[in-house]
Formats: C-alpha cells, sequence, structure tokens
C-alpha cells in the first residue's frame, strides 16, 4: 500500500523528471522474474540526485517512524535496497545489514551480509516490488535467522495481486512510496505518454492481474 497520497504523487514526478521511468510497447523489457513488460522503472538513477536519494531516504524514515517504529536493525535487499537501505540505517543511527535472495555458492556462502541477533526486529529496505518473491525471500531469510521482521519499505510497487497476496501470507506490512497507478497517471499528465499508451499500460496491469 501507499504510505501517502501526496507524497506518491512527489514520488512519481521525481522518477519521471530523471527518465527513471522506460516505456517501450514495441521492444518489451524482461523482469527478474521473466514477466515481459512495456514499462520498466529504474529506481537505481534516484541515487545520482543529491536531492531526490535524499526525499527517499527522509521518507522512508518517515514511514518507519510512524508505522513500525524504530526497530533494531535495518536490512536492505541486494542490490537495489543496499544503498537506500544504508542511507536509511545512517539517518537512524541503527546497525545495517544486506540480504540476497539466495545463499552465495562460494566463500562462507553468507545470504545475510552484516551481523544480526535472534530476536531483532527488522525493516527491510526494498527499490521495487513486482511479483514480491525475491523480496518475500529475503524476508523469510530474516526470519530463519530468528530475526522479527516488523515491515519492508520499497519505492514503487506494481500493485501486483501476487505480491499482494505475498505479503499477507508472510505477515509483512508493505508501505510504498508510490505505485504503478499512480505513475502512469502522472506520466500522463507530464506527456511522457500518450492515451494510447496509457491503454497499453492499463491492459498489461489488467493481464498480469488476472494470472
Amino acid at each position: 500500500m501507499i504510505y501517502n497520497k501526496d507524497i506518491s504523487l512527489q514520488t512519481a514526478d521525481h522518477l519521471l523528471r530523471i527518465n527513471a521511468v522506460k516505456l517501450s510497447p514495441n521492444k518489451l523489457f524482461t523482469w527478474a522474474s521473466g514477466i515481459q513488460s512495456p514499462i520498466y522503472c529504474d529506481n537505481r538513477v534516484t541515487l545520482s540526485f543529491p536531492e531526490i536519494r535524499a526525499f527517499i531516504r527522509d521518507k522512508f524514515s518517515e514511514i518507519i517512524r510512524e508505522k513500525s517504529g524504530i526497530p533494531d536493525l535495518i536490512a536492505g535487499v541486494a542490490t537495489g535496497g543496499i544503498p537506500q537501505g544504508a542511507l536509511v540505517a545512517d539517518q537512524l543511527g541503527l546497525p545495517f545489514v544486506y540480504v540476497r535472495s539466495g545463499k552465495k555458492d562460494h566463500g562462507l556462502t553468507n545470504q545475510i551480509e552484516g551481523k544480526t541477533e535472534p530476536g531483532q526486529s527488522v525493516v527491510v529496505i526494498e527499490d521495487l516490488i513486482s511479483t514480491g518473491k525475491s523480496s518475500l525471500d529475503v524476508v523469510e531469510a530474516l526470519k530463519q535467522a530468528q530475526c522479527r521482521v516488523v515491515a519492508m519499505v520499497a519505492i514503487f510497487t506494481y500493485n501486483l495481486p501476487v505480491s499482494e497476496r505475498g505479503f499477507t501470507e508472510a505477515q509483512c506490512p508493505l508501505y510504498t512510496l508510490t505505485d504503478y497507478d499512480i505513475l502512469i497517471e502522472k506520466a500522463l499528465e507530464r506527456k511522457y505518454i500518450t492515451q494510447e499508451d496509457l491503454k497499453v499500460l492499463r491492459a498489461f496491469k489488467e493481464t498480469l492481474a488476472n494470472r
């Protein structure tokens, strides 16, 4: 769920202004999940813009304070959630770890990099939620380490039913700065896309929702 409508509109505007959103109705993007999509949201671009980077950090910290309370630990999802998570942990003065979707196949074979303690409360930082599978794999890894995951905070979600079900089943509240519907509406308003593009993007969302 989006945290706040005004913040959602601001975030969407930031993403569009720095061209973090890519649209290609004819040559589709392939997500990590294998889904073919006419849209790709590259939130890593925000790191190159100090004022937007600070905006995201500040809003993440605000959500954490209001929705979950200050946890014992911040965890970033590798790789997109690592820099955002580190920024939030630094602002809140908290320890930080990052978590892969699976264990390494070499070295210490760690999945969690950094120090955790049984019973610690954790807020997980992610950049983007599509199906939610890789994000929820991280939640499960932290639970296996006997941590208590109190929430996940992300920049953007496609609001797919499969991800909503997954977070509900995992009993992990999800809060995002913006989402797919608000982003495409803002894109039309800014003339970043046409009405025809909007139809394609809405049809794509409907197709995924019916899977």
